[in-house]
């Protein structure tokens, strides 16, 4: 009984020496292209108007691709600023969260795409 024992206990010893798990290979998650029409601007209006949407706002208008393209990295070292700082927006509200300021940086990220 003995001997059977230890047999079998080799024998699955050299049956696992020779399985090898495979490693699943894993598609990278699929990020969805962070576009200024689709994600940018609706953050822009939500947060940023009537301040910077004339004809109403008096500040830097933000209100086009090509303005908002232009002054991605004034907007970005803005809204990552802490409320109190000199320069932060949105003024006068709550800062802007994580997830939100994060849309900001994949679009640049990925080349600041309109469409």
């Amino acid at each position: 009984m003995k001997k059977a024992y230890t047999l079998s206990l080799i024998a699955i010893a050299i049956v696992f020496q020779y399985c090898a798990t495979k490693q699943i290979a894993r598609k990278p998650a699929l990020v969805s292209k962070v576009t200024y029409v689709s994600d940018v601007e609706p953050l822009l209006v939500k947060n940023c108007s009537p301040c910077h949407f004339p004809p109403v706002g008096k500040k830097e208008p933000l209100n086009t691709y090509l303005a908002v393209k232009t002054e991605i990295d004034e907007i970005l070292e803005s809204i990552k600023k802490n409320p109190g700082e000199k320069g932060f927006m949105p003024v006068k509200h709550a800062k802007l969260s994580d997830s939100t300021i994060a849309v900001f940086d994949m679009w640049k990220a990925g080349g600041l795409l309109e469409r």
